[in-house]
């Protein structure tokens, strides 16, 4: 046989083996969840009724702020209103017991014209004395 050219095998290159890293334990969990790999684990699916109840306390305890914020403005409300109240009753109080005086009352009956005076005698005591005090007999 004549000349051939030998071909030589190729070497392969040894296979450089990856070393898996070993990432943080957050990150791992992190990417559990966002992935949703950790609802199919068995460990998960026995405490689901647990997860819902703390997602339940959670919601309320929320709300309860929501709440508790919601009243606070109302009672600040409600007493600023209970000040501006009080205040109006002052002023009219003072007003009526300053139109209430004999001298005022006088001066707008005279304004008026009614006809209604002023009297200048001084009012009787009526005594009323009781001659049977026995009640009588049907």
């Amino acid at each position: 046989m004549g000349n051939k050219f030998k071909e030589e095998p190729k070497k392969e290159e040894p296979k450089k083996q990856v070393v898996p890293r070993k990432e943080n334990k957050v990150v791992r969990s992190v990417t559990n969840v966002v992935s949703g790999n950790f609802l199919s684990k068995e460990a998960t699916l026995k405490n689901l009724p647990f997860i819902f109840f703390l997602s339940f306390l959670s919601i309320c305890y929320i709300a309860n702020g929501y709440y508790t914020d919601d009243q606070v403005r109302k009672v600040n409300r409600l007493t600023n209103e209970i000040k501006e109240l009080r205040t109006k009753y002052i002023v009219v109080k003072d007003s009526l017991v300053i139109k209430s005086k004999q001298t005022e009352v006088a001066k707008s009956l005279a304004k008026q014209q009614s006809g209604i005076k002023e009297s200048v005698v001084p009012p009787k005591k009526i005594i009323v004395s009781i001659v049977n005090p026995t009640p009588k007999a049907d």
